[in-house]
């Protein structure tokens, strides 16, 4: 394999491996009010296995029954495997490091929620290491809604130092940070569909211009794919498709030559275009109120709605 091909293969994988297995596309169009009926009495199997591990379930996100709702979705008939990753899931929630992440995540939010509109300087404040982190990616990334309500998580990884970043932070650390980021993303997600009666998903959008081809951190891209890689049992049917936006000409014949050869599991939560974020200078351009949000998100609707 030629010295410049076997890195950026390396790269292309490690891109598919950020992407969560358990993404599920956006698929259900039913009210949440007709979810929680339909799977009630699953519901209901799976708050006595929580509460008979966790005691209370007074909180979020045991009090949220669209907590349970996801592993129904996830699962369907399979109740085994949903009450194994649940088991999981609570395992990870009551051990030390799940379980600070978990109570982080919930005390920002509730803070965050507090005023009656996002407030994200409790989020930022109380994120893992953010005293580290919070000066290489707080520019580069941003959690904002679609047109339909779904979250919608962008990243511009080509711009991140993750050179800088990493040499201050070892992989655990940066994964307890992504971590993070998914929880309070999975919480707000649990209370708006309840307020909304529409299921909302986590639609995450990578602008990959300007990634390094060659070079760049492999620690950073570890704790990457790591963190994917356990969100799949924390956070069964909640991911939307994840979106690659912008890869540089060689990395896109890449796609075109490989994509074909994905599984159709793969194909269905992976989607590749370029234009949207390429031609803004800071996502704030896209955030509520920003200049160019009607024009992202409307980009956004074509390859995901």
């Amino acid at each position: 394999m030629g010295p410049l091909i076997r890195p950026l293969l390396l790269t292309f994988c490690s891109l598919l491996l950020s992407v969560p297995s358990t993404t599920y596309a956006l698929v259900s169009n039913q009210p949440v009010s007709s979810l929680l009926q339909k799977h009630a009495e699953h519901i209901a199997e799976l708050k006595s296995i929580t509460t008979e591990e966790v005691g209370s379930i007074a909180s979020e996100p045991y009090s949220n029954d669209v907590f349970y709702l996801r592993y129904c979705l996830e699962y369907g008939d399979d109740k085994e495997a949903a009450k194994e990753i649940l088991l999981k899931n609570l395992a990870w929630r009551q051990g030390e490091t799940g379980k600070k992440i978990a109570s982080a995540a919930l005390e920002a939010v509730t803070k965050a929620t507090g005023g009656g509109s996002w407030n994200n300087e409790p989020v930022l404040g109380a994120a893992p290491f953010t005293e580290k982190v919070s000066k290489y990616l707080s520019d580069h990334c941003i959690t904002t809604t679609t047109s339909q309500g779904d979250l919608l998580y962008c990243i511009r990884a080509g711009q991140i130092d993750d050179v800088g970043l990493m040499g201050s932070l070892t992989v655990d650390q940066m994964k307890d940070f992504f971590l993070y980021v998914k929880e309070v993303n999975a919480l707000v997600s649990q209370q708006r569909s309840l307020d909304s009666d529409k299921l909302v998903s986590i639609v995450t959008a990578n602008d990959l211009k300007g990634v390094k081809l060659v070079g760049g951190s492999a620690d950073f891209r570890k704790a990457l794919s790591a963190s994917s890689k356990e969100s799949d049992t924390l956070y069964p049917a909640t991911n939307g498709p994840t979106l690659l936006l912008n890869l540089p000409r060689i990395l896109s014949a890449l796609v075109k030559l490989f994509t074909p050869l994905f599984p159709e599991s793969v194909k269905a939560r992976l989607r590749f275009e370029q234009g949207p974020l390429s031609d803004i200078t800071s996502l704030s351009e896209v955030a509520k109120s920003g200049e160019k949000r009607d024009i992202f998100l409307s980009q956004i609707d074509k390859l995901i709605y």
